[in-house]
């Protein structure tokens, strides 16, 4: 009988030390990768945005989806400029609300309160299931899980580790059932084998770590009288791809000497995907994967002779000898001193068709190579897609992917092979924001600005397109290989942990989750400006933008800071100037969603108030705007990921459960999902109304 270990002391910032060390390596104890100077360069931005016309020449200028989405507003300001239609009316036209006594229609649900249980706690009237556990056989003849007799093999066929993205995808003709696709962002081996030796791990331990990394597709059964699922084995569709999977490199960078090693002499095929996060779901019907942090997971950058290689590996966060799973050991291509090409073959977003059992994933180089946390897309009005995404660094950068091409529509495999081609021909953006408050504004505490909002405009600055670099010293093969020197070169915003960048379907506003960064404004590092408010930032904020004209591929947009999260009693956090008394308290955003109504959903990581980290609904227009509800929270030691909230039901994925300092296998943290005893396993949860009526009405 494993004895149950109590929750110990924690890393600072709110996770766990241990998550630390597996999840990103240690980032937050390294020195911080980016040490630009990055003053904004006006020759250099000049020169860039002259070549805007590389992607306008033929392209008629769109609006949104969402069409009459006002600009983003703020008093007026010369450097709205830009942005036309900045000004005042930030919400004229938009829907005000009604009953001021009532929370936002897809928000009715009493509160869950900050709490510590080892459990999923969900709203009073609301029910739960497990619909995949780590372990679970998804592929014909792998075996039932048993955490004593695990193989490479076995796992192979199984649900994999830590999973955190999430989507259900419709599956036709099959009454009932969806197609839900999950990555797998790490492995901690001491929770997932007996008698780890974190110095001499074995062959198989590692074998089976790479075979638990990934991406899953399980096709999911759900339940006609409740929001039940449950997972389909052995169906047709159901697939597992591994850190040792073949994956192709497609786009502009695809062939690179760059991308080339002593396996791959072609730059063209990758084994394996690496430290997936969150995602996206294009309007084709592809899953998008996005590899983090990869880092970590290779070895001996200390040991590369050439100095330009080694100082494009450390602006990456590589500088040291041997990594902590010693993968090293057994497969030399996580060896940079033997391979210094193949850690450039991982960081990019991986596009997956879940309606071809036969289909090889793509990593896609047009989208640039970074610690890449989410990618979502959506669709100009003449039909181009437009992706946004974030790099999960202290002082990294967000992003934006504007296609050429348009989508085709229709089910024709003609269709289907053509938009299997938008995300290889584009331009790739970064992002520049200024505030507008006045000169003498200073920042720091959080303290809102005289004109009452943390707000301002930006542009979105150009790095290449196909093969034409705009950026000056930097061949577009570079760009995309080395996007965040690309970036550091053109003057982009230094930010609070871009994680999850989602548009709104309903008012194409776009919001970013700045997790948090406690290193802000500390010795050496950059200080609080208008979009990153506070120092040593340890709660995190969400920011909200509107691109001019409501046009996705518009290249200027408004902008301001829609939370500033942490205890409603502290006043540096800010709701939408919602009433402070009556929300719930939120801390380090990490993953996005909306709910058919437009209400944001905000599931956290690292909860710093001394909760668990849990999932949150937040009113983005009417008179509720800013009102944060919270609808669940999720074990000890656990994170919540890849929220999903369809009408009926609401599905998190429930990432490292019982990773405390000092768990192990022998001695877990927690008794979740399947009680003492048991093994403990990352799983993905469906919520459900009992009554069932839709969520939140």
């Amino acid at each position: 009988m494993r004895k149950l270990l109590p929750l110990i002391g924690t890393h600072p910032g709110g996770r766990s030390a241990l998550t630390c060390r597996y999840r990103c390596g240690d980032a937050c104890f390294h020195e911080v990768p980016n040490t630009s100077g990055n003053e904004y360069a006006g020759d250099i931005i000049a020169e860039a945005l002259s070549r805007r016309s590389v992607l306008r020449a033929g392209a008629a200028a769109g609006v949104a989806a969402a069409a009459g989405a006002a600009v983003l507003g703020g008093r007026p300001d010369p450097a709205a400029a830009a942005v036309p239609g900045h000004g005042k009316d930030w919400d004229k036209g938009w829907d005000k609300g009604r009953g001021k006594n009532r929370p936002a229609r897809g928000l009715r649900f009493t509160p869950v309160a900050p709490n510590t249980a080892d459990a999923v706690t969900v709203p009073e009237g609301y029910a739960q299931n497990v619909v995949i556990r780590w372990g679970d056989p998804i592929l014909r003849g792998a075996p039932a899980f048993d955490p004593d007799r695990q193989s490479a093999k076995a796992q192979a066929g199984q649900f994999g580790y830590n999973n955190d993205y999430l989507t259900l995808l419709p599956l036709p003709g099959e009454r009932g059932r969806q197609v839900l696709f999950a990555n797998h962002e790490y492995t901690d081996e001491q929770l997932m084998f007996p008698g780890y030796d974190e110095d001499d791990p074995t062959r198989e331990q590692v074998e089976i770590a790479w075979a638990a990394h990934g991406l899953s597709v399980v096709v999911v059964q759900e339940e006609r009288r409740t929001g039940r699922l449950t997972a389909v084995p052995r169906h047709h569709l159901n697939r597992r791809f591994t850190a040792t999977s073949e994956f192709r490199l497609t786009g502009p960078a695809a062939g690179s000497e760059l991308l080339r090693t002593s396996a791959d002499r072609t730059g063209r095929k990758v084994l394996g995907t690496l430290n997936n996060c969150a995602g996206g779901t294009t309007p084709w019907g592809t899953a998008l994967s996005a590899e983090e942090n990869f880092n970590q997971y290779f070895a001996h950058a200390d040991a590369v002779a050439d100095p330009d290689t080694r100082a494009r590996l450390k602006r990456y966060g590589m500088t040291g000898g041997a990594s902590d799973r010693k993968w090293e050991r057994f497969d030399d291509r996580f060896d940079l001193s033997k391979e210094p090409n193949e850690a450039n073959r991982f960081g990019w977003v991986v596009e997956v068709d879940p309606y071809d059992p036969h289909s090889v994933p793509r990593k896609r180089t047009a989208l640039g190579r970074f610690k890449h946390e989410a990618a979502q897309p959506r669709l100009t009005a003449d039909g181009r897609p437009v992706v946004y995404m974030g790099d999960d660094e202290r002082f990294d950068y967000f992003y934006k992917f504007v296609s050429s091409r348009r989508m085709m529509r229709g089910g024709s495999r003609r269709a289907r092979e053509h938009n299997l081609t938008l995300l290889d021909e584009g331009t790739l953006y970064v992002a520049k924001l200024t505030g507008d408050s006045a000169a003498d504004q200073t920042f720091g505490a959080g303290d809102l600005p005289s004109d009452g909002e943390f707000d301002g405009t930006g542009r979105w600055i150009p790095l290449a397109t196909g093969d034409v670099s705009h950026v000056p010293g930097m061949t577009a093969e570079e760009v995309y290989v080395f996007t965040r020197l690309a970036a550091d070169k053109v003057g982009a915003t230094k930010m609070d942990r871009p994680e999850d960048v989602e548009p709104s379907p309903r008012t194409g506003r776009v919001y970013v989750a700045l997790t948090n960064n406690s290193r802000r404004g500390t010795d050496g590092n950059p200080l609080a400006d208008e979009a990153n408010p506070r120092n040593a930032n340890k709660h995190g904020h969400v920011l909200e933008l509107a691109e001019r004209r409501s046009d996705p591929a518009a290249d200027t947009f408004a902008w301001r800071l829609f939370l500033v999260c942490g205890d409603p009693e502290d006043p540096a956090t800010y709701f939408a100037g919602f009433p402070k008394d009556r929300v719930s308290p939120i801390s380090c955003p990490d993953n996005l969603a909306f709910d058919t109504f437009g209400n944001l959903w905000i599931s956290t990581d690292g909860n710093a108030l001394g909760s668990h980290d849990g999932l949150f609904g937040v009113a983005t227009t009417g008179e509720r705007r800013g009102e944060v509800r919270q609808f669940l929270t999720v074990p000890t030691g656990a994170e919540t990921c890849g929220p999903i909230v369809q009408d009926r039901r609401v599905l998190v994925a429930v990432q490292h459960p019982g990773e405390v300092d000092g768990a192990s296998y022998e001695q877990p943290a927690s008794a979740w999902p399947d009680g003492p005893g048991r093994a403990v396993r990352p799983s993905v949860v469906a919520v459900w109304r009992r009554d069932g009526r839709d969520i939140g009405v």
